[in-house]
């Protein structure tokens, strides 16, 4: 076996596969660099002549900004929505005739109210003389003063008043 080892058969051998070798290496070389032209510009044709990864660059960068931007709307939107707490927005109107003598239901009861159901009622009370307009503040949905049936049922009313009624 050392004999085979040292002989000039095994020598030729080795050669020869080292020599199959190194040409296997050099057409997978060829290979793999016309692989790689196909690949740029295929890569260049998909980007419009532009190279595909600057495009999703770009693109990424723009979804970046977009979810800053979205965070600053909702950073904004709930700073509305503080403010919007104290902000009167619930409305109940009821329109009622106050005396016998006159007809049209000219006379209302009006409730102005805020996210916490405190505000004003308004009742005004139109007779053949005079009008006449009284305000009684609301907190938490009812009056410290004696209330109308006209202006509980208005305060009623805005109380239960939601946005999607709009």
């Amino acid at each position: 076996m050392t004999s085979f080892l040292n002989s000039s058969t095994f020598l030729i051998m080795i050669i020869f596969i080292n020599l199959l070798l190194l040409i296997l290496y050099i057409l997978n070389s060829i290979k793999l660099t016309k692989l790689r032209k196909n690949y740029s510009e295929f890569m260049r044709k998909l980007g419009n002549g532009e190279k595909i990864d600057e495009i999703l660059k770009k693109y990424i960068q723009k979804v970046e900004d977009v979810d800053k931007e979205n965070k600053e709307i909702e950073k904004y939107c709930e700073l509305l929505k503080n403010q919007a707490e104290g902000c009167i927005y619930k409305i109940g109107l009821i329109r009622y005739n106050a005396f016998k003598d006159t007809g049209s239901n000219l006379s209302f009861a009006l409730a102005m109210l805020n996210e916490r159901n405190d505000g004003v009622v308004l009742n005004g009370i139109y007779s053949r003389d005079s009008s006449n307009i009284y305000c009684k503040t609301v907190k938490r949905g009812v009056s410290e003063y004696a209330v109308s049936d006209e202006e509980k049922e208005a305060i009623e009313k805005a109380v239960k008043f939601k946005l999607e009624n709009i």
